[in-house]
């Protein structure tokens, strides 16, 4: 699920929240309608959790992605016909067109998705489907509170414009309606988070993805630093229940393009 621009993923810091990220990716999966005759690519694939599922299309699968760690993971899932190792941003189709392109919690994390998205429409069969599920989560306190305190602790260290970004519901729709039939929707997810003892379980959640950018750039007692101060907030807004789990409210959007 790298990109290629922050060091390389930790498949099991990643995977510690596995069926949490997978639901997602399941609940877009099962919005795509009928398809035509062509292979499945997974772009950004990450793991691999959602190849079993993309498997069971009956399709060849192709996984996509720039982190050598979660290429291993997916190739371990016997998902897959083949796995590439690139940037996912410059993808290409090579071979025949793709049935469906699905990209799960991945193009958040790259820049111009108004060039990006339509050139990955093009690449379509015709009757194609363009699937994507991006988190819509930095409004919330989770989120925005890794800036907030980055800033006030570290002013000008941390950019906020390198991090994950989406565009607004609205700019979507504008900019893909004419492109083909769009389905667009939000689902706001109440996860219970497990009792963490290293940590409250929101920022174990949100370091391994989020706040990797923001971490990236401290050094070890700068982050602990960071982590500390983050954690007292996390505690206010999103308070352990008597066994230590947290009820954790996480907004997802999604939308489904036929060209």
């Amino acid at each position: 699920m790298a990109t290629g621009a922050q060091s390389d993923w930790n498949p099991g810091t990643y995977a510690r929240f596995r069926g949490l990220r997978l639901r997602p990716a399941l609940d877009l999966l099962r919005a795509v309608p009928p398809l035509p005759e062509g292979p499945v690519v997974d772009l950004g694939c990450g793991n691999g959790a959602a190849g079993p599922a993309l498997a069971s299309l009956g399709r060849t699968v192709t996984g996509i992605d720039s982190s050598p760690a979660m290429l291993a993971e997916a190739e371990g899932t016997g998902a897959y016909a083949a796995l590439h190792r690139m940037d996912i941003a410059q993808w290409a189709a090579d071979g025949a067109a793709p049935a469906l392109i699905f990209c799960n919690a991945v193009l958040h994390w790259l820049p111009d998705h108004a060039v990006l998205i339509p050139r990955l429409a093009a690449l379509l069969a015709k009757g194609g489907t363009l699937a994507v599920q991006v988190p819509h989560q930095n409004n919330a306190p989770s989120h925005r509170v890794w800036l907030s305190l980055a800033e006030e602790l570290f002013p000008g260290r941390v950019d906020p414009q390198q991090g994950p970004d989406v565009l607004r519901p609205a700019e979507y729709h504008r900019l893909l309606s004419p492109l083909g039939e769009l389905h667009l929707w939000e689902t706001e997810y109440y996860q219970q988070l497990d009792a963490c003892a290293d940590g409250h379980p929101v920022r174990r959640f949100t370091e391994t993805t989020f706040a990797r950018p923001i971490l990236a750039v401290l050094d070890v007692a700068e982050q602990a630093r960071l982590i500390t101060a983050y954690e007292a907030v996390m505690e206010k807004v999103y308070p352990a229940g008597a066994d230590g789990t947290v009820l954790f409210p996480f907004r997802r959007m999604f939308f489904t393009l036929t060209v």
